[in-house]
């Protein structure tokens, strides 16, 4: 065979290998990474954590909420002495309920570690504004199955009410900094609000209302579900 058709395929394969490198390297970027270059971290999106457990329940939603925007700024809440080093992580929440001129009709009303009975939870620590501080949250639930929660912010050794709202049967959790309020509606739906700190108050960012699948609700009564024996219960945790 002439020695210029045997090397023909051989000149010809060469063009092809380097075509097909060149494809396979394309693809191998098209992530936007080279190599060797590590992929950047998959943030973690936070998750609903709840503040009062043994208020959580299988039925949350939320109470409606006023929009912030038009309000005025809040204002201190008077006859409190400057807080000490320790801010509100050391205050006296039936102090700062006496103070506050909505509430201090409830700030006598029993402390409660349980739902089913009136009286004030155990007050929650949590950052809500961001600045490596923790505001106190105080829930009081009364006789009419009804909850109040307050949120007070402290600044310069004064206390300010951020937040003020209500509903039935309060399932208050953070979600990041967020706060997320829910509770059942009359008409059988749930209500959720979350608040947002905007630099002076907690102000509303979302109100969502949903309803439950049909048969849900029945299943949740008799605390039982169609796949397990009857009276199997499905919560041990009691309601207000």
């Amino acid at each position: 065979m002439n020695l210029r058709f045997r090397l023909r395929p051989l000149l010809l394969g060469a063009p092809l290998a380097a075509l097909a490198a060149a494809v396979l390297c394309a693809c191998g970027a098209a992530d936007g990474l080279s190599t060797g270059e590590k992929a950047p971290p998959v943030s973690v999106q936070p998750r609903p954590e709840p503040l009062w457990s043994a208020w959580s329940g299988s039925s949350p939603s939320a109470p409606g909420a006023e929009t912030a925007s038009k309000q005025p700024p809040p204002e201190p809440l008077e006859g409190l002495d400057d807080l000490g080093p320790g801010g509100l992580a050391e205050a006296d929440a039936r102090e700062l309920l006496r103070a506050d001129t909505r509430l201090r009709t409830l700030a006598d009303r029993p402390m409660i570690k349980k739902p089913g009975q009136p009286g004030i939870r155990p007050p929650v620590l949590a950052d809500l504004t961001g600045d490596g501080r923790r505001e106190m949250l105080v829930a009081i639930d009364v006789e009419s199955g009804r909850s109040v929660l307050a949120v007070y912010y402290e600044k310069r050794g004064k206390v300010y009410p951020i937040l003020f709202t209500a509903g039935r049967r309060l399932v208050v959790e953070t979600l990041g900094t967020d706060l997320l309020v829910r509770s059942p509606c009359a008409d059988g739906g749930e209500q959720a609000v979350r608040y947002h700190w905007d630099g002076t108050r907690m102000s509303t960012v979302s109100d969502v209302k949903s309803y439950q699948k049909p048969g849900h609700a029945a299943e949740e009564e008799d605390g039982s579900s169609p796949s397990s024996p009857s009276g199997d219960s499905r919560g041990s945790g009691a309601r207000p």
